[in-house]
C-alpha cells in the first residue's frame, strides 16, 4: 500500500520520487526505456530477479534497467512498511544535459559482453549524504527549480562512477544508449578464457545459478565446469604445441587460476603432462 507520494519532473518527466508503502506491498515498474535508482530510507524490500529473492536493508540501494518486464520490488514480512527515493535515468533528458557528449558511466564498455540488468549498492557514505541532500529539497519544494533539478542527476552519475560498483553500473546504464540483448552463447564463448566463475557467468546472463545450469545443459548438453575445463584445456593443449610461452603463462591465459590445478586437469583428460605434451608432439 502506498501511504504517501512525492515527485519533481524535469522536462515533463518523473526525475525524483518519493515513495511510503506499507507491507504488504508490491511495486511494479512500467516497461520502459529508463533505469532508475531505489534507496532504502527505512525499512527493506525485496527484489526478484528470475529465481532468487535479494533483500534490500536501510542505506542499500538498488540500480534497476527497467527495460525488460517482471521488475518489481515488494515486502511481505514487515510490519515497519518502507520508505524509498527513486532517481530515474531517461535517456532523453540524459543526452539533452549532456548536450556534447555522454560521460564515460554511460558509454558502452569496452571488450564486455553482458546482459546484467540489477545490481545491489551496498551502504555508501557519499551515496547517503546525497539522498540526505534529495531529502532536504522534499522538505523545500520551493526552492526546486530546473537547474537544481539538473545538477542533482549529474551528481549521481558522477557518485555511480567512483562508487566500487562502477564497472557494473556502466554495463546497465549503457544498455538505455545501445541495448544490444547479447544470445547466451555469444556471453560463454566470449568469457571461455577469462577467470570468469561460474556465478560471474550466471550473473552476466541476468540469471540465477539454477537458471544459468539449465540453460546451458539445454544448449550444450553438458555442465558448466566440464564444458568450459574441457575448452580452456584443448586451447592450452593447440599454445603448447604452436608457441613457446611458458607453461605457467598458458595457463593463466586459458583460464587456470594456478599451475597446479591446470598440470592436474591437463594430466587426468591427455595422460601426460603438459610439458611432457609440448615435447612429444613438438618432437
Amino acid at each position: 500500500m502506498v501511504n504517501d507520494y512525492k515527485k519533481y519532473e524535469l522536462f515533463g518527466k518523473p526525475l525524483i520520487q518519493k515513495i511510503d508503502l506499507s507491507a504488504p506491498f508490491k511495486y511494479d515498474f512500467p516497461v520502459a526505456e529508463q533505469a532508475c535508482f531505489l534507496y532504502v530510507l527505512e525499512g527493506a524490500f525485496q527484489f526478484e530477479r528470475d529465481e532468487e529473492q535479494i533483500r534490500f536493508p536501510t542505506n542499500y540501494a538498488l540500480l534497476l534497467n527497467c527495460m525488460g518486464s517482471g521488475k518489481k520490488i515488494h515486502q511481505v514480512k514487515s510490519a515497519k512498511g518502507c520508505q524509498v527515493v527513486i532517481v530515474t535515468f531517461h535517456p532523453d533528458i540524459l543526452k539533452r544535459i549532456y548536450d556534447r557528449e555522454l560521460p564515460t558511466l554511460l558509454q558502452k564498455p569496452k571488450h564486455i559482453i553482458s546482459n546484467q540488468s540489477s545490481e545491489k549498492i551496498s551502504n555508501d557514505f557519499l551515496v547517503q549524504k546525497y539522498v540526505e541532500g534529495l531529502l532536504f529539497y522534499f522538505d523545500n519544494p520551493s526552492l526546486v527549480n530546473e537547474d537544481i533539478l539538473v545538477l542533482k542527476l549529474k551528481e549521481i552519475i558522477l557518485l555511480l562512477a567512483q562508487s566500487q560498483n562502477a564497472e557494473t553500473i556502466q554495463i546497465i546504464l549503457s544498455q538505455l544508449f545501445s541495448p544490444t540483448t547479447y544470445s547466451f552463447k555469444q556471453i560463454i564463448e566470449a568469457n571461455l578464457f577469462s577467470q570468469l566463475t561460474i556465478e560471474q557467468l550466471a550473473e552476466q546472463n541476468n540469471l540465477s545459478i539454477s537458471s544459468f545450469k539449465r540453460e546451458f545443459a539445454k544448449l550444450y548438453n553438458d555442465t558448466p565446469a566440464n564444458y568450459i575445463k574441457n575448452k580452456r584445456l584443448e586451447k592450452a593443449a593447440e599454445l603448447l604445441v604452436v608457441s613457446d610461452e611458458r607453461v605457467g603463462d598458458i595457463a593463466f591465459s586459458c583460464g587456470f587460476n594456478d599451475l597446479a590445478t591446470f598440470t592436474k586437469s591437463f594430466g587426468e583428460k591427455y595422460h601426460i603432462n603438459p610439458t611432457g605434451y609440448r615435447q612429444q608432439l613438438k618432437g
